[in-house]
């Protein structure tokens, strides 16, 4: 039968007997979590050997002499590879009444350090330990199973109780649109999330598997209908925060590629709202991609430029081997074909526009600068869509004659 127990080390002194690999190991976890360790070994191996230069343990170069080598601990750790040694300082530690972990001999080990993983959370950390009596390998296998379910965010991270003082703010990108592209911190972060503020084009499959607990707040903006306004995005984050709650920003693609996410971690951190960024699959290179369309190519485009449809085309290279790839330009895809003719774009350029890119409706229709204005008409082409420009085109399966 084993109790198992959480211990705080912070500034508490820990005697580790050994200096081998399964002291390193463990010398190592103590140390990371605030321990101070001496070491009892004539000899250590290379990882405490690099402990001992960065001056976060203390070594005593000989070997263990006896309880008085314990005075002081808390905790004793013995591992030397020899069974009387071990067993001499299991046996000392008993007398001075101080719990040993006796690294040898897993059955008559009066504490064990448990096969543990963690998730970091902007609010602390979620620390999951597995005891399986004399089979440590047990516990690593149920260990490893459980640390993919933290790190996929499938298990409940939400705190039970009131958190306390400010909350946090986390901008995420949700990736091209398709759950599976997000990031496995996306995922963490989403599962112990108070308030999710979501936008249009974001993964919205998984909000369903949230708990009933977390509050979404749609701000989701359509060609022409800003419904929410930025100004008013940027106050419901710090609101939110303020209050205490955690708050996902989820946004489609990545935050900070044409995505407003230095404004609304700028609007955050002036009200001292501490903000993490989680990076996204921008949909200006995997929409592209899904259409079997790379955005630089050996031969082809050495180089690519990614710019929203809504205002003028700055002054960009017009050569068919450098890639323009356009963000909300079906509206204005007219005017832009016409001002890419008029600076010297080829005519008969290649032109993809990838429609719901990664969604079982994605559709890609094809032409050149000249025609595809009217071929989008024809069809009927409507956001979300990505417009690739350049020869990189001709490489999809899409393209005629490819």
């Amino acid at each position: 039968m084993a109790l198992p127990l959480a211990l705080d080390l912070r500034g508490r002194a820990v005697v580790a007997v050994g200096g081998g690999p399964v002291s390193a190991r463990r010398v190592t976890a103590f140390v990371a979590e605030g321990a101070q360790v001496t070491v009892i070994a004539p000899w250590l191996c290379e990882d405490l050997v690099d402990l001992v230069a960065e001056d976060a343990i203390r070594w005593i170069a000989r070997d263990y002499a006896g309880s008085a080598d314990l005075a002081g601990a808390r905790l004793v750790h013995t591992a030397t590879g020899d069974p009387s040694t071990d067993d001499a300082v299991a046996a000392d530690s008993e007398l001075l009444g101080l719990w040993c972990v006796h690294a040898a001999d897993a059955e008559r080990t009066p504490a064990a350090v448990l096969a543990r993983t963690s998730v970091d959370l902007p609010d602390g950390r979620v620390t999951v330990a597995v005891h399986a009596s004399a089979d440590p390998r047990r516990a690593v296998a149920v260990r490893d199973a459980i640390a993919t379910s933290l790190t996929t965010g499938s298990l409940p991270l939400q705190p039970q109780r009131p958190r306390t003082g400010s909350g946090w703010v986390a901008l995420v990108g949700g990736g091209p649109g398709h759950e599976d592209l997000m990031t496995l911190r996306a995922r963490q972060l989403l599962a112990t999330a108070d308030v999710v503020v979501v936008d249009r084009l974001a993964p919205r499959g998984l909000l369903s598997t949230l708990p009933t607990t977390v509050r979404v707040i749609d701000v989701g903006k359509a060609p022409q209908r800003h419904a929410v306004p930025q100004d008013q995005i940027n106050a419901i984050l710090v609101e939110e925060a303020l209050v205490g709650h955690g708050v996902v920003r989820l946004k489609g693609g990545d935050p900070y590629v044409l995505g407003r996410g230095g404004e609304e971690r700028l609007a955050c951190e002036a009200h001292g709202i501490p903000v993490e960024v989680v990076p996204g699959v921008t949909s200006a290179i995997s929409v592209p991609a899904a259409a079997g369309i790379p955005v630089t190519h050996r031969g082809l485009a050495r180089g690519f430029t990614v710019v929203t449809g809504h205002e003028d085309l700055p002054d960009l290279p017009t050569g068919r081997d450098h890639t323009l790839v356009l963000l909300m330009g079906v509206a204005a895809l007219r005017t832009t074909t016409t001002d890419l003719l008029a600076a010297g774009r080829d005519p008969e350029c290649p032109v993809a526009i990838v429609e719901r890119g990664w969604l079982p409706d994605q559709r890609v229709t094809v032409g050149t600068v000249a025609t595809i204005a009217d071929i989008a008409d024809q069809v009927g082409v409507e956001n979300p869509a990505v417009i690739v420009i350049g020869d990189v085109v001709t490489v999809s399966p899409h393209f005629p004659g490819a």
